[in-house]
């Protein structure tokens, strides 16, 4: 199994690269790469580093807190991004990045202004549109047009598993359009959440090409042996980094 998932839609352009770890990606069982403590994740960054072929300096994280802020890059930050769960940039050689568990993580790319963000959007991330929050920002601050953006949505818990209750449904029918092709009621008239498709919604919202958006479609609960998945294995456990970097 490789030790990196590469996104097929990005595969054409030479200047960025976007990947997910999987749990095979670094040797340890169990990893995070913030924390109080940089023995919390200085090892793990180093490791993740080395896969990539980068200096360690070059990866960056924010501090998630399943908020829809976005903040831009315009260098290696001297201190820690807090409250942020949103990165975008255009300089060369930052390694945006983000930690999931089964949250969903969203890579975008703009290959004609030379783009990149990196976003984290679990429930409260998706009903707040962090997504588009971002598009927003790739559009204002660098002059995007949402019809050039590429969007990679990458591997989370998945619809067969993600029951949720009132307060979600509540939420995602306030916040997202045509969202119903996101709920489901399963035999005891549960719902499910879509997480990939109501984000899917919101880039097409936002005026993204359907073509121009991959969804990986891969259940971090059910890929037991690939992914760490917090509903799984508890909120301890580990995270799996989805990064883009412009080359």
């Amino acid at each position: 199994m490789d030790k990196l998932i590469h996104y097929k839609i990005f595969q054409r352009y030479k200047n960025v690269v976007a990947f997910t770890t999987t749990k095979q990606s670094l040797d340890k069982a169990a990893v995070r790469f913030t924390g109080d403590e940089k023995s919390v994740f200085l090892d793990n960054r180093k490791q993740l580093a080395a896969l990539l072929n980068i200096d360690i300096r070059q990866l960056v994280f924010p501090r998630q807190t399943h908020s829809n802020l976005v903040c831009k890059l315009i260098d290696i930050p001297e201190k820690e991004i807090a409250e942020t769960d949103a990165l975008v940039s255009d300089k060369t050689g930052l390694c945006l990045c983000v930690q999931t568990a089964d949250c969903v993580p969203i890579l975008l790319y703009d290959p004609i202004k030379s783009v990149a963000a990196a976003v984290h959007a679990g429930w409260r991330g998706t009903v707040s549109q962090i997504v588009a929050e971002t598009v927003r920002k790739m559009k204002t601050e660098y002059s995007s047009s949402t019809e050039n953006i590429l969007a990679a949505i990458g591997p989370s818990i998945g619809p067969d598993i993600y029951e949720v209750g009132d307060e979600v449904v509540k939420a995602a029918r306030n916040s997202i359009p045509g969202v119903e092709k996101a709920l489901h009621k399963n035999a005891s008239g549960k719902y499910h959440f879509d997480l990939w498709e109501a984000n899917r919604l919101i880039l097409m919202d936002c005026g993204l090409l359907s073509e121009n958006i991959e969804v990986l479609a891969e259940c971090s609960f059910l890929e037991d042996g690939k992914y760490f998945s917090a509903r799984r294995e508890g909120e301890q456990t580990g995270r799996m980094v989805s990064g883009i970097m412009l080359l």
